[in-house]
């Protein structure tokens, strides 16, 4: 998809150096893509205390 955002300057050479990304497309396209990852695992924390276990965890460990 093809898009024309403005951009800060600075932010995006900070973002690329420590990222080590060479292109602004892969470094927008990199932070998109953490956004996302943060976000999921903000969901997953939120379940903690929250799900049944149903296993046997010394069965598990045997089984290995």
């Amino acid at each position: 998809m093809r898009t024309n955002i403005e951009i800060d300057e600075e932010l995006m050479n900070e973002a690329m150096k420590l990222s080590g990304l060479n292109t602004k497309k892969a470094t927008v396209e990199a932070g998109l893509k953490l956004i996302i990852s943060l976000k999921n695992q903000e969901k997953i924390k939120q379940l903690k205390g929250k799900l049944k276990w149903e296993g046997n965890l010394e069965k598990m460990r045997l089984d290995q």
